[in-house]
Order: C-alpha cells, then sequence, then structure tokens
C-alpha cells in the first residue's frame, strides 16, 4: 500500500466537469483500492484571473512542485480575451511547465476497437492505430526571446516570436523518445523543417548523434514536418513514435487526434527529468481538448481524455501500470457498449452525459475478470 498526493487544478469551462469524474474515480479508488490518494485543489487560468488577477498563484505553483502528480483540466475562453497578455489564462499553464522544467510532452494517439468508425478516415487506416508523439515542451517559439510587437511606423506593426534550441534540449528530448520507442515497436520518426530553419538543421544532426551514440538498435527515420502531417492522414500506422520540437509537435498531435475520432478521447503527460537520487519526475497530466466554454455546463463534455490523463499518472509518476491498464481497459469496455457522448455519437449507439460515462467507467473497473 501506498500513500499518493495528487494536486488537482481544474481550470475553466469544461474543466471542472472532466475533473470532477477524475475526482469520483479517486474517491472510488480510495473506497475500493490498496493504495490512497490523497488530494489537494488550486485555481489556474481565468478562474484564478477572477479571484487574485494572475493566472497561477505562487505557493499554487509550490504545491505542484511536492505533488506526486498534477491532474490539469483546461484554462481559457472569450470572457478572458482582452486581459493582459502575462496574465492571460494560458500562462498559467505555461509557467507551470517552465517552473517544474517539464520538458517532455507525451501525447498517446490510440484508436479504441469500438470507435475505429468515428475517426475521419477509413476504418482500415485507423483500427489499431497506436502512436506516441513526444513534444519538446520548454524550448523553441513559445518561448525563445525576443518575443515583441513593435510599432514601425507608417500604420505598420512588427511581430517577433523566435525559434530557439541548444543541443542539450534536443539530446534529453531524443533520449525520451528512444527509451519509449525501446519499450514499445523500436521506432522513432523526428520531424522538423531543416530545410527552411536552421534550428531544424541542429534537430536533425542532434538527433543523429544521439541515435549513433546510444541507440543504434532502434529503427530512425527523419520526416519533414509538413510531410508528416500528410502522412498522418495518409497511413498514420507507419509511425510508432514521433519526436518533434514544440511548435510542430502542437500541431501534429492535434492532427493525430482526429485520427481517434475526437480530441475528447486523448491525454497526454508532460515530464521533467528523472531526479538522479529518486528516479521521479515532476509532472503533470492533461486532456489534449481545450476548456470548450460553448458547452461548459451543460453535461456534453467527453471525461476520457481526463480519465486518460489520471490514467497516465498511474503509469509514469506512480508505478500502478497494472491499474493504468485496468482503467484503460474499463474506458474500452464502456465504449463497447455503444456508449457516446455528443462528440463521438454515431448511429445506432447510445448518446450519454458526462456524468453517465464516468458511471460507466467505474463500473466497468469494478467488475471481476
Amino acid at each position: 500500500m501506498a500513500n499518493f498526493n495528487l494536486l488537482l487544478l481544474p481550470g475553466d469551462g469544461i474543466g471542472p466537469e472532466v475533473m470532477g469524474q477524475v475526482r469520483r474515480l479517486i474517491d472510488w479508488l480510495n473506497a475500493n483500492g490498496d493504495d490512497t490518494f490523497e488530494v489537494q485543489e488550486g485555481l489556474v487560468g481565468g478562474c484564478a484571473y477572477d479571484a487574485h488577477g494572475v493566472s497561477i498563484l505562487d505557493e499554487t505553483v509550490a504545491a505542484a512542485q511536492v505533488a506526486d502528480a498534477v491532474l490539469f483540466g483546461a484554462v481559457g475562453g472569450p470572457k478572458w480575451d482582452d486581459v493582459d497578455y502575462d496574465v492571460r489564462p494560458e500562462a498559467g499553464l505555461l509557467r507551470l511547465r517552465k517552473d517544474l522544467e517539464l520538458f517532455a510532452n507525451l501525447r498517446p494517439a490510440i484508436c479504441f476497437p469500438a470507435l475505429a468508425d468515428a475517426s475521419s478516415l477509413k476504418r482500415e487506416l485507423v483500427e489499431g492505430l497506436d502512436i506516441l508523439i513526444v513534444r519538446e515542451l520548454t524550448g523553441g517559439v513559445y518561448f525563445g526571446e525576443p518575443k515583441t510587437i513593435t510599432d514601425i511606423g507608417n500604420g505598420q506593426k512588427r511581430a517577433i516570436d523566435t525559434q530557439v534550441y541548444d543541443t542539450y534540449e534536443i539530446e534529453r528530448i531524443s533520449r525520451v523518445a528512444f527509451d519509449l520507442a525501446r519499450k514499445r515497436r523500436n521506432k522513432v520518426s523526428s520531424s522538423e523543417k531543416r530545410n527552411v530553419m536552421k534550428s531544424g538543421v541542429l534537430w536533425n544532426e542532434v538527433v543523429t548523434q544521439v541515435h549513433r551514440a546510444e541507440y543504434a538498435d532502434v529503427e530512425l527515420e527523419h520526416v519533414l514536418a509538413d510531410n508528416c502531417g500528410m502522412q498522418l492522414v495518409r497511413n498514420p500506422k507507419q509511425f510508432d513514435v514521433i519526436v518533434t520540437d514544440n511548435l510542430f509537435g502542437d500541431m501534429l498531435s492535434d492532427i493525430a487526434a482526429m485520427l481517434t475520432g475526437s480530441l475528447g478521447m486523448l491525454p497526454s503527460a508532460s515530464l521533467g527529468a528523472a531526479d538522479p537520487k529518486t528516479g521521479k519526475r515532476k509532472s503533470l497530466y492533461e486532456p489534449v481538448h481545450g476548456s470548450a466554454p460553448d458547452i461548459a455546463g451543460q453535461g456534453l463534455a467527453n471525461p476520457i481524455a481526463m480519465i486518460g490523463s489520471f490514467a497516465m499518472a498511474l503509469r509514469y509518476s506512480l508505478d500502478r501500470v497494472a491499474l493504468a491498464d485496468r482503467i484503460e481497459a474499463a474506458i474500452a469496455a464502456a465504449l463497447a457498449k455503444g456508449l457516446r457522448t455528443a462528440d463521438i455519437l454515431q448511429d445506432g449507439m447510445t448518446q450519454v452525459s458526462i456524468g453517465e460515462m464516468g458511471d460507466a467507467i467505474i463500473e466497468a473497473l469494478g467488475q471481476k475478470d
């Protein structure tokens, strides 16, 4: 038995609703499992701005630093479109990533058997799909300086975002990808734009060097980012692990999301470096979907990505792999019964609310093999 400390940051829009289903699952595990999960909640995003004038408090970041895992819902919405850039809702998430040094973002794209017909692609292209996008998360154009908008006269403005990568940043994300590939199908596809970007030239060079020196047993291919996007919708099952930078990882993972039927299906993990003494990593787990303010409070949200993110926390941070497998199997079982939230509804299936989907997953989790 073990006791785990979790920090829950529901955020805005549908964030509190999907996090509520994870909280129900945690309560069930506390009542029926061997381990115990102590939960602390905090504000992040627009709700934190409304309460405190900032997108996240220092004490919330401090709590994240010592938690065994952080579970994050979603932030943002049109309500906060006019707030200052530095305190916009998304700044809270970016600060967490930066302060916790969460450089490795893992975004799986798995097509559950019951949802093979929900994808925009033909069944034969997505049935059995299981790919993993490894996105560098703390460098690149999102954090590079200078980042400015300046008035250059004559009614004109100039916007500058800077793409910056150092060797060590590429080395460490490459190692994460190669290590994960060794536990999967032993193939890494590295994606960049070396034909037009100097950062892409360096990325290609460093990934190749790490491969030759440490991971020659793993198959490596280099794929230009635009071609990678095309191949994801042409023949996605050719990929196993895709490693890429912050910007391209953002775009490619959203493309991969739609292969599975809905953004509401995909979890993600953001991991820091392993502690040299304990081997533990700081971590944050969040669904790939956004805050979806247009459906907030209506019971229409899909909780599967958030529940899947909790399963990833069990797998990667809490060393409860068997329990993670059980939760993912419970999700598959609920879908196999024909239950669908609105975003994945198909002809002949039964539409359910977010709470009813949570009920079905917990019920399947409680059933004996």
